[in-house]
């Protein structure tokens, strides 16, 4: 069809980083420390930061402002011709409400890269879905404040640098949820990290264009303006669509008919794949896994689908290029994800 994924400019020395919080504010202040230290650990390796005027607001009810002034922030962000990157100040649950204040065309003109996850998803699911940019499913802002960078902090810059960096299973990740103590902590990491391929194969290789994000989030953009999977999958499916998914809160009963809402919708038509990152808080009434709930409606489709990988909410995390198109190799635990 002649169309072709447009990836921004990699970053180069001098290039700035704008920050936003499109949906929740940061105001704690543990956080705002880590947030200056990550502000000064990047100028430190030649990338000025500029932060948008209501990153360290909160309405008191969940959002650093309203809709209208989020879109302004980040409007202003896509005009502003130093900065090549866009990494969101945090999650939340609001991020929808600024979408309709969005520029985009501003930003088809002028493409950077734009980062975040979890309520991010909508935000970057639009970007490339729609206008065929790719942006990243990745850390927040704040993880390059922890005072020594993780090797997944590290792969998150140098993949933003054009560097293309294997990225490995990690050894270990953080499971539990812990309080700040100077604002500068690495991440807590108490459980080891095993990858499950969902059919026990031995090995599993599977490679495709990665497309994907939060389910919580998928799962109420599905079908509206800012959906456009179908003609996104149509356009690439001599790749492979290779889906990566993860979710933050969710009932066995909730995500089978998630899934199931979005197979019928047809977006799984030309699936290659499927990546499941670590679900962060998950339950069933029904005594279901989270491994049998999701095979129950994919496991027809025939394809490699695994399990606990390093993607979502629970880091570290894997940057993950939506629009990309990556190898991802799955064996005795471990495994390891390739752009291509």
């Amino acid at each position: 069809m002649g169309i072709k994924m447009i990836f921004p400019k990699w970053l180069e020395k001098g290039d700035g980083i704008g920050v936003v919080a499109p949906s929740a504010g940061v105001t704690k202040p543990l956080d705002i420390v880590r947030f200056e230290n990550a502000k000064e650990q990047l100028a430190a390796e030649g990338y000025p930061v500029t932060i948008a005027e209501h990153v360290f607001c909160d309405d008191g009810k969940g959002r650093s402002s309203d809709g209208v002034t989020r879109g302004k922030d980040l409007n202003g962000l896509f005009a502003d011709n130093s900065i090549r990157a866009i990494i969101s100040a945090k999650g939340g649950d609001f991020l929808v409400e600024m979408l309709p204040h969005c520029d985009f065309k501003v930003l088809i003109k002028n493409p950077k890269w734009v980062q975040g996850y979890s309520d991010n998803t909508s935000l970057l699911y639009y970007i490339t879905t729609k206008l065929d940019i790719a942006t990243v499913y990745g850390f927040h802002f704040g993880d390059f404040g922890m005072k020594l960078w993780h090797e997944a902090v590290s792969n998150g810059l140098h993949l933003l640098e054009g560097k293309n960096p294997q990225q490995n299973s990690f050894s270990y990740y953080e499971d539990g949820f812990y309080d700040r103590e100077t604002g500068l902590e690495g991440f807590h990491e108490d459980k080891p990290v095993c990858w499950v391929n969902g059919r026990g194969e031995e090995k599993i290789s599977v490679s495709g264009r990665l497309i994907g994000g939060c389910l919580d989030v998928l799962g109420f953009i599905c079908g509206t303006k800012y959906d456009g999977t179908l003609e996104f999958i149509e356009k690439y499916k001599e790749d492979g669509i290779l889906w990566y998914l993860e979710s933050f809160h969710a009932f066995s009963e909730e995500l089978i008919m998630k899934l199931w809402q979005l197979k019928e919708l047809g977006w799984f038509a030309h699936a290659s794949g499927f990546l499941f990152g670590r679900p962060c808080m998950y339950e069933s009434f029904s005594g279901t896994s989270y491994q049998s709930a999701v095979m129950s409606i994919l496991g027809d489709l025939n394809v490699p689908v695994i399990f606990d990988m390093d993607i979502g909410h629970k880091g570290p995390q894997f940057s993950m290029i939506n629009g990309a198109k990556a190898e991802v190799v799955s064996e005795n635990g471990k495994g390891s994800l390739k752009y291509i």
